[in-house]
């Protein structure tokens, strides 16, 4: 099997045997997505052509906004006028995305990255109301994910249409292939096509599906596991049913998870995965388990 660079191994079969829960990056709240048609270098701040993309992908970083590369699945066009962008952001209750075709590239000067990265819609598109799908099929960064990701991406393309876009990485190299559904920023990961068609089912009707479930992208990763393990133990999967309150701590960590009735404590310790991804593996090895979970002002529950 080809190894992808910056990783030494590839889940392979959906087996499940590495937990993916609280692996969602926590450093995107802002998103950029530029329509792209490739190739794309292994890292989008190294693009050169055409210019102002380059130039935009490198300011949205600065500013703190995650730039991504996107492109239709399938065939490739080698130029994609008119080029489509969205804005988006993910954090918090009010979500939101925004969209625009440009005919001519230059025009992404016109984006307001300050507003974009404060969470305030910049007005540079109109509003979007259906969900962006992205896939990673990244296969410069690594090869994993061109070779699951790929495939993925035409198959839910086939299904869900105009919704569907390859993107470059978002994080997560081994649990490839990788989905992430916006504007709320959940990352889904180990996808086979049925788990892939469940993933984006249940987000088209409000909720997320736990079993592939990675996390909410920009949220620390100790909030992410006390939000997975309330959800499971409770069975609310509606996506705004949770709100992480307080968190604090360490490598072992407190957090305060409140439903419309309940509020729960919940203490998460990180621990290394048992199935390492390699000795040349450059990507975070942590997961997290579960080692108090409290209704508040009640009995212990776990």
């Amino acid at each position: 099997m080809t190894r992808g660079k910056g990783c030494g191994h590839c889940p392979g079969s959906h087996t499940g045997e590495r937990p993916c829960l609280a692996s969602a990056t926590a450093k995107a709240g802002a998103w950029l997505l530029i329509e792209h048609p490739g190739p794309w270098p292994g890292r989008v701040e190294r693009l050169t052509s055409p210019g102002p993309v380059a130039e935009a992908v490198r300011a949205a970083q600065a500013k703190g906004v995650r730039p991504q590369l996107i492109r239709r699945p399938g065939r490739r066009r080698r130029t994609p006028p008119p080029l489509q962008v969205y804005a988006a952001y993910s954090l918090g209750d009010e979500v939101w995305i925004e969209g625009r075709e440009l005919a001519d590239p230059s025009e992404l000067a016109g984006l307001d990255l300050d507003a974009l990265a404060a969470g305030t819609r910049p007005g540079f598109g109109e509003p979007v109301t259906e969900p962006v799908l992205l896939v990673c099929t990244h296969g410069r960064r690594n090869t994993c994910c061109a070779r699951t990701g790929g495939p993925l991406a035409r198959s839910l393309a086939r299904r869900f249409e105009h919704l569907v876009w390859e993107t470059t990485h978002v994080g997560g190299d081994r649990f490839a292939a990788n989905l992430v559904c916006l504007p709320h920023g959940l990352y889904y990961g180990d996808l086979g096509e049925t788990e892939a068609v469940s993933a984006v089912e249940g987000y088209l009707r409000g909720e997320v599906v736990l079993g592939r479930l990675r996390g909410r992208a920009g949220l620390p990763e100790p909030a992410q596991a006390a939000e997975h393990h309330v959800r499971a133990f409770t069975g609310l999967l509606g996506l705004d049913a949770i709100t992480i309150e307080s968190l604090s701590g360490t490598s072992r960590h407190e957090a305060v998870v409140a439903s419309r009735k309940s509020r729960y404590r919940v203490v998460v310790e990180a621990v290394e995965q048992s199935h390492p991804c390699g000795a040349d593996c450059d990507e975070n090895q942590r997961t997290y388990v579960v080692r108090e979970l409290t209704l508040l002002n009640e009995a212990a529950l776990v």
